[in-house]
């Protein structure tokens, strides 16, 4: 490619719109040099070239011409999505100040009179092809930008899903039997929550970024159980007092093993302050008599009152070492007499409203064949 052609390549693009023939002529006379020219005789030949051709970088315009006006012609410009941010300049034999105003209102950059002088013309398309420059310069940055924020943002949040899991199924991989036990927690979880979001008692909390962060964090509510003892967390039989004082502090190894990360990570995440709370806090009960901290009512965290709920109908419904599976109906029969001692009122009766789904999420991740 010679060098002319590459030149005309780069010039920027100026449109020139005017009725009169004489000044089209003296225009491009003036301005080809340096600038590819696009030239329409009309205010509606503009607007049709302007849906045809290759966008101009700036277009000069006359305000009085016989189809559309410039300042009509402006409006259509400005009105386009594909043409807003193009610089237009009037030219124009009206001087008087009003016209100027309206004019920059209608989203004019500059404002020309006639007769023209040739160093002002040149000057001013200079300085507006300029600036047009840096703003798309800025505006595909800014494009740029977003869109990278937006990719490491899902990069991240993919890589806290992963590391959750894999924290999450090590614990799990400690009592073979529990299966799918994660995957159904967290979405049954996920359900009460999103039957809740309207709940008088809930809505200040329960926005769609705490429901996500919840998601998150419920797979870590039995990390602890990495630190019991496998003759007491696979024994098929009851468990004596002192075997259940040891099952008891998976609650407490958990949450000190997410302080920990948290702390060697030097920063606060947001999801782990409610894996904290899950961690330490789903067994404890709505009347006190739960462990590890003997928590009553409200002072239970929200999050473990949810996992509570979870936790104790998928472990009802799942075969274990000690005991057989109970039915759905079985389930739902046991832990209703739990409500007001075991659960939170209001959170088991959304349980009862939501049953069907907790029965369909049950069935989609069993745990046979694993």
């Amino acid at each position: 490619m010679n060098n002319s052609v590459l030149q005309a390549e780069t010039k920027a693009t100026v449109m020139l719109v005017d009725d009169t023939p004489q000044n089209l002529v003296l225009m491009t006379e003036l301005l080809r040099e340096d600038y590819r020219i696009l030239v329409a005789n009309g205010g509606e030949r503009a607007l049709t070239l302007l849906g045809s051709e290759t966008l101009p970088d700036l277009i000069l315009l006359d305000v009085m011409m016989p189809d559309l006006d410039g300042h009509e012609v402006l409006r259509r410009i400005k009105a386009n999505p594909a043409t807003c941010d193009i610089p237009v300049i009037f030219l124009t034999a009206k001087s008087d100040l009003a016209d100027e105003i309206l004019g920059l209102q209608l989203g004019a950059v500059d404002y020309i009179t006639k007769p023209i002088s040739a160093p002002i013309v040149q000057a001013r398309v200079r300085t507006h092809l300029a600036l047009k420059a840096a703003a798309d310069f800025l505006r595909d940055k800014s494009v740029y930008l977003e869109s990278e924020v937006t990719r490491r943002t899902r990069q991240l949040s993919a890589i806290q899903d992963v590391t959750v899991l894999a924290m999450s199924s090590m614990a799990e991989t400690r009592d073979n039997e529990t299966g799918n036990h994660i995957l159904r927690t967290q979405r049954y979880v996920k359900r009460l929550a999103l039957q809740l979001q309207e709940h008088p008692r809930f809505s200040q909390v329960m926005g769609d970024a705490y429901i996500d962060l919840l998601f998150k964090s419920a797979p870590l509510h039995d990390i602890g159980k990495v630190g019991i003892p496998d003759h007491i967390l696979l024994k098929p039989g009851p468990l004596t007092a002192a075997e259940f004082e040891v099952m008891k502090t998976h609650t407490t190894i958990g949450f000190d093993s997410i302080v920990r990360a948290e702390k060697a990570l030097g920063v606060q995440v947001d999801f782990l302050l409610l894996a904290k709370e899950i961690a330490l806090s789903h067994q404890e009960k709505w009347d006190g008599s739960g462990y590890p901290q003997g928590l009553v009512g409200d002072a239970i965290p929200l999050s473990a009152r949810l996992m509570a709920v979870a936790d104790v109908y998928d472990a009802l419904i799942s075969k274990r070492v000690y005991k057989d599976a109970m039915t759905h109906e079985q389930a739902m029969a046991i832990m209703g007499k739990g409500r007001g001692s075991h659960f939170d009122p209001d959170i088991l009766d959304a349980f009862f409203d939501t049953h069907e789904d907790f029965r369909a999420i049950a069935a989609q991740y069993t745990d046979e064949g694993i």
